[in-house]
């Protein structure tokens, strides 16, 4: 009898730890079920933007020379004093050494494929520096002067906005985009009958970076009137936030 009351007694045991456990369970998930609707239920989330008109502060254009001569020799020696003397007229023009930098330098041998036969009929040397200005009113005489010199590859200009202006811009969108998202969420609040009573979370979408491309190669020999007139125009910079507010 004492082994029949054992076994009864574990029984009884494993259905009570059993009850127990289905309890908690339960109790686990309707405590995750309500804190999930409440966190739902109590916030806002809204969106708020801002934008301007910006004329870019920074060019930055291609200067090069391309030159043909019977030899490799000559024709780097030639096109090695083309670019020294384009390079005398861009720091003449106030540019300093950090706004001039090499972006290409090669010299190869130029082909002539004829009755099936491959013969070299010359050497092309070609060098081109990149130069960044701040200095956009000096753009045309940059030009104009590259070319008197001899440079026959200019182009590729792209204008930007500065570091320091980026930074000065972004500080006053993120206030006007951040405004926008408070005050539309207010007025929501207002309409649906709750009062906003704090910031849960936030999050910046930055507007992509206003650039403005002329990317047609302006080649000329140097007896050409080049095409100086140059102008940045303007670009849309933009900010967005996203903010959940607290209501109640």
């Amino acid at each position: 009898m004492s082994q029949e009351n054992n076994k009864e007694k574990s029984y009884y045991i494993i259905i009570a730890l059993s009850v127990v456990l289905v309890l908690m369970a339960a109790t686990l998930y309707a405590g995750s079920v309500g804190g999930s609707d409440s966190d739902s239920e109590n916030t806002l989330q809204m969106n708020g933007n801002a934008e301007m008109m910006v004329v870019p502060d920074t060019a930055t254009l291609n200067i090069g020379a391309e030159v043909m001569a019977p030899t490799a020799e000559e024709a780097s020696q030639e096109n090695s004093a083309i670019m020294n003397a384009v390079i005398e007229e861009l720091k003449g023009l106030g540019l300093e050494e950090e706004d001039i930098r090499t972006s290409h330098v090669s010299v190869r041998p130029e082909y002539n494929y004829g009755e099936g036969t491959r013969t070299i009929e010359g050497y092309s040397a070609s060098n081109s520096v990149q130069i960044t200005t701040t200095n956009l009113d000096i753009l045309g005489e940059i030009i104009d002067r590259s070319a008197s010199a001899g440079a026959n590859q200019i182009g590729g200009v792209s204008f930007s906005i500065s570091d320091d202006k980026q930074k000065e811009l972004h500080e006053e969108l993120i206030t006007e985009a951040v405004a926008d998202a408070s005050s539309k969420a207010e007025t929501l609040a207002d309409n649906l009958g709750v009062e906003i009573v704090g910031v849960k979370s936030s999050s910046i979408s930055d507007g992509t970076q206003p650039r403005t491309y002329y990317e047609e190669s302006l080649a000329m020999d140097a007896a050409e009137e080049p095409a100086t007139p140059i102008e940045p125009g303007e670009s849309k910079v933009s900010m967005s936030v996203q903010v959940t507010y607290i209501v109640q």
